[in-house]
């Protein structure tokens, strides 16, 4: 009898064959600008620490006190049984900050966008995407329930194009684009 997830391993060889296949680098020690990699110190291009915050003083002891104070985690996602004390408090001070009316957390960007964009448009509008959005922009245009259509990569003519063929046919257009594209460090 033939092994039935015998394709899997195929497929993996298949993906190392071609250099597609994903292996973790594992990174020893703190994740700041810089990073220990295989032995040596690299310049990290590629993490969501951007500023290097999550090794700022000020901000570590505020995680020690509240570890100290609420735990490790919430313990439940926020829809269920999640949102804590923190979480208002949070939202309230960034609301405040950006002078609107409020504001909610998320996780992550991917998260955001996923939640987000869906939320925005409907049947009947168009949203407009740049080629080489993220995957989470991605992800949360194709969960909507907008019609979609892509222009070239951080071409305005080609977008205008795509604005002039299809405006006429939907009711609210929505154009997306990354402000800075992750893959390859291009801006808007």
């Amino acid at each position: 009898m033939s092994d039935p997830l015998g394709f899997i391993n195929a497929e993996l060889d298949a993906l190392k064959e071609k250099g597609l296949y994903r292996n973790l680098r594992v990174l020893q020690g703190e994740q700041g600008a810089e990073v220990n990699y295989d032995g040596k110190k690299v310049l990290q291009l590629s993490s969501n620490n951007y500023l290097g915050l999550n090794t700022h003083p000020r901000l570590r002891k505020a995680m020690i006190d509240a570890i100290e104070k609420y735990g490790a985690g919430s313990g439940a996602v926020r829809t269920i049984a999640g949102t804590m004390s923190l979480h208002e408090e949070l939202e309230q001070k960034l609301a405040e900050f950006k002078h609107v009316g409020g504001t909610l957390v998320l996780q992550s960007g991917f998260t955001a966008n996923m939640g987000v964009i869906p939320q925005v448009v409907d049947d009947g509008d168009l949203i407009i995407s740049d080629q080489l959005n993220h995957a989470s922009i991605i992800d949360g245009v194709r969960l909507s329930k907008a019609a979609r259509a892509v222009y070239a990569h951080s071409d305005v003519n080609d977008l205008e194009r795509v604005l002039k063929e299809k405006a006429s046919q939907y009711r609210r257009i929505l154009i997306i684009t990354d402000g800075v594209f992750s893959m390859d460090g291009d801006i808007a």
